[in-house]
């Protein structure tokens, strides 16, 4: 009876946890954007408001860009400036170097934009509402709002489904024909409204192009030009059809009426004509019209109870691969408050191991919500943008931001969410060829600075107009390229492997070879090169932010050049070509050990402009590649650790969220907590911050300032990180774990080799360990204490790190470890 009742107490938390404390709650409408609660499902977003009389629902459909596919030569003259650009840098004149960069740039990006906005105006007689709560259950992806107004409760709850390709809004009253709407919907687009069988239609068309909002032009910032003659342009349409049991419904262009009804139900559907990154949207675009009314009009023919079953059963088969439970010595003070007020009370330092949960799983819910097979990739903002010139453009940003939305795909076992960024990367790939040879004369595919959804791969700048140490940053395909590998090392798919993966990383890997050229030792270099977005000052004491051989760019090369080897190897192909790569990598710039002990990060150990800068593109070795750990590399980790106290922990919200799997990999669990808990720290409104003040919104969004998703994704990836790592080809259980995380439970957690792993701790100490294998062939686990493994004959094996011990598996077998007294 004894054991039967410590087992309940140690599952109860974990399943309380799971049904009834993943909400975002509130006690008041949201005033801002960052207090409104997201929903998507891939395609159609929504951000809801809650707001009693005037409710707004923001909405957003995934493929509603400006501007169309770039298809001419934009800058024929940029070959001819790259030998001089390497001249000037092999001079020692890296100024001229930059300004003769400028001169190899193309254009912007185009930008994300927001589909239109629902109004939902209701009548009360009284002024203010009793009873206001609303919440984002995010175990279930439903947003609902109640109230109680003139002695009626009111109810909205809010989904998108992903099953049926709609948002569905339920309204309901306590009380009969309470209900009286007028429904209205808005574009910050041009468009104009109609009527088609009841149903409120919005037509739009997007701009032909829109400047980033960070450009100061004389000209509009934002065009409609001709779009008939240079394919750009999409069309969208949004739908908005109610469906009631009651009362009556009358519709006109201003919107739809509704009158005494007890009932009301919305379906919103939404599409636009886009059809593919090489496809004019004009005269080649999917008809947008036709795709919205099939899905509106499929859904008007079934039930509510049909509808939000569908969407359960679409959404579980995602959320409920992955559970977590966190406990510790201090009870939380907190748990109980709403939302805003309880990120506010754990800024102050109370224990919350519930809201770190929560902060996980939202991570998770947000991906499951922003990226869908068949879809764009989560952009800059996942799904979700405000604006006609949002932050940055919305879009695809390559020198981490796009890669870190995709951290946690793998690992929190979401892996065909995966899906939307190797079918970007495969657009890239077509342009990335053509870039690589109109702007360089080279072989191979790249990808600069940032890409949108026409693939965009140019040097970004509007031809001349923007900082080389960002704009010509030459490194995106190759980053890019890891994400196949990774997905091909999480679910040991060979076919992916052969047929998508193997031949982008291996034009990839040609144009690097290409790139690379001798310096004065004999080694192999990138110029030019930049340390994305930071500046150094140079011997003579001038600031410069393109030089030679940056550590990021050698380290992303030869993690490049070390994934198509092992590649090549696998498939047995390549043969000739892969020694070549071999001899290539032998001859890469190595990493440098500076003076105070640090990873140098430039061509010299040269001092930085800004030392506390929020990029620290150098460790990528540590992470997110695997070229250095103290485990294999210990100097190396050590100057990386120097590193990391000289870059200090403040930065920007997703900065933050990079350094969280910085410390995981580092081993230093309670330094990673310090960084999540500084994540963790409400933030307002309060415009562009570079240097610091990165934290959480009271909706829970990543906060740069302003607003960019990829820290929400970071922080999910750095936690499971902290919990699980198998980037060594190993399974390292409970590899980073916090002081502040003393008992706990995860299931489901993915790991290299197609491995699934469950863990439960107790006193910092594991106490049980499944581990499911999905291809068979040997596990090998690190552990901070001696295993057995049930029913296999084996012996942990003591090192400098912790235990290993290592056994066979067999394909769809699991297999139980637990610690040895």
């Amino acid at each position: 009876m004894k054991n039967t009742i410590l087992l309940l107490f140690a599952i109860i938390p974990a399943v309380g946890m799971c049904q009834s404390s993943l909400k975002l709650w509130y006690e008041q409408p949201a005033k801002t954007w960052t207090e409104a609660l997201p929903l998507g499902n891939g395609r159609l977003g929504a951000m809801v408001f809650g707001n009693e009389k005037e409710e707004l629902i923001q909405l957003n459909e995934s493929s509603l860009w400006s501007g169309g596919p770039v298809s001419e030569n934009v800058n024929p003259d940029a070959p001819k400036y790259l030998p001089q650009v390497r001249q000037a840098i092999f001079e020692g004149d890296y100024k001229k170097a930059s300004d003769l960069s400028k001169k190899m740039q193309g254009v912007y990006s185009e930008s994300y934009l927001p589909l239109g906005d629902l109004m939902i105006k209701q009548e009360f007689r009284s002024t203010s509402s009793e009873s206001y709560y609303r919440e984002l259950d995010i175990k279930d992806a439903v947003a609902t709002t109640r109230f109680k107004m003139d002695g009626v409760n009111y109810t909205r709850q809010l989904f998108s489904s992903a099953a049926d390709q709609v948002i569905v809004i339920r309204l309901t009253a306590d009380k009969p024909n309470q209900l009286n709407l007028k429904i209205s919907a808005h574009s910050l687009l041009k468009y104009a409204n109609s009527v088609d069988n009841n149903v409120l239609v919005l037509k739009g068309v997007a701009p032909t192009h829109v400047d980033p909002n960070y450009t100061r032009y004389k000209r509009e910032p934002v065009s409609y030009n001709d779009s008939l003659s240079n394919c750009k342009g999409m069309r969208f349409t949004l739908l908005t059809r109610a469906l009631n049991k009651d009362g009556s419904i009358n519709t006109d262009t201003s919107g739809i009426q509704i009158k005494n009804a007890t009932e009301v139900l919305l379906l919103l559907s939404a599409a636009t004509s886009f059809n593919g990154f090489d496809k004019c949207p004009v005269s080649e675009g999917k008809d947008e019209n036709q795709i919205a009314k099939k899905y509106v009009e499929a859904a008007a023919l079934k039930s509510y109870s049909q509808l939000f079953a569908n969407h359960l059963a679409d959404y579980h088969r995602f959320f409920n691969r992955v559970t977590l439970s966190l406990r510790n010595e201090k009870p939380s003070t907190s748990a109980t408050l709403p939302t805003d007020k309880r990120l506010a009370a754990y800024t102050a330092g109370s224990s919350d191991p519930d809201l770190e949960v929560l902060y996980f799983q939202y991570g998770r819910y947000l991906l499951i919500s922003s990226s869908r097979p068949g879809n764009p990739p989560a952009n800059l903002q996942g799904i979700w943008n405000k604006s006609v010139r949002p932050p940055w453009s919305s879009n695809y940003t390559t020198n981490i931001n796009v890669q870190m939305n995709y951290w946690p795909a793998e690992t929190t076992n979401l892996s065909e969410l995966h899906q939307p960024l190797f079918g970007l990367i495969q657009n890239l790939a077509v342009t990335g060829k053509k870039t690589a040879k109109e702007f360089y004369g080279l072989d191979g595919w790249v990808v600069h600075h940032n890409s949108d959804i026409w693939a965009l791969s140019n040097p970004v700048g509007d031809l001349g107009n923007g900082d080389p140490k960002w704009a010509n940053w030459a490194m995106g395909a190759n980053w890019l390229c890891q994400h196949l590998w990774e997905h091909y090392q999480f679910t040991q798919n060979e076919k992916f492997l052969k047929d998508t993966a193997y031949p982008l990383m291996k034009d990839a890997v040609i144009f690097s070879l290409a790139w690379l050229i001798p310096d004065k030792d004999g080694y192999l270099i990138t110029a030019p090169s930049g340390s994305p977005e930071n500046t150094f000052i140079d011997e003579k004491g001038v600031q410069g932010g393109i030089a030679q051989a940056s550590t990021m760019d050698m380290s992303i090369i030869r993690d490049l050049f070390s994934h198509f080897i092992k590649a090549s190897q696998q498939l047995n192909i390549d043969k000739s070509f892969r020694d070549t790569v071999i001899a290539k990598e032998k001859m890469l710039y190595p990493f440098h050990i500076g003076k105070k002990g640090n990873l140098v990060e430039w061509y010299k150990d040269w001092e930085d402009v800004e030392v506390h800068h929020r990029h620290v593109s150098h460790l990528f070795g540590l992470h997110p590649g695997e070229q250095i750990s103290p485990v294999k590399t210990p100097a190396l980790a050590a100057a990386a650790r120097k590193t990391l106290e000289i870059r200090g922990d403040e930065g920007t919200g997703w900065s933050k969220a990079w350094k969280i799997n910085f410390w995981a990999r580092l081993l230093d669990g309670n330094h990673a907590y310090v960084l999540l808990r500084d994540l963790l720290h409400l933030t307002g409104e309060s415009g562009t911050t570079y240097a610091s003040g990165g934290g959480t919104y009271p909706n829970l969004f990543d906060a740069h300032p302003p607003f960019q998703i990829d820290g929400n994704f970071a922080a999910t990836a750095g936690i499971a990180e902290m919990l699980l790592q198998s980037h060594l080809g190993e399974l390292h259980l409970l590899a980073a774990l916090p002081g502040a995380w003393k008992d706990g439970q995860v299931k489901g957690l993915r790991a290299r080799g197609a491995y699934e792993v469950d863990m439960d701790w107790k006193d910092h100490k594991l106490t049980n360990v499944s581990i499911k294998s999905f291809k068979g062939g040997s596990c090998k686990v690190r552990t901070g204490m001696p295993v057995r493994v049930t029913g296999v004959k084996v012996a942990s094996q003591k090192t400098a790190e912790g235990y290993v011990t290592s056994f066979e598996t067999q394909k769809g077998k699991v297999y139980q470890l637990s610690a040895l007294p």
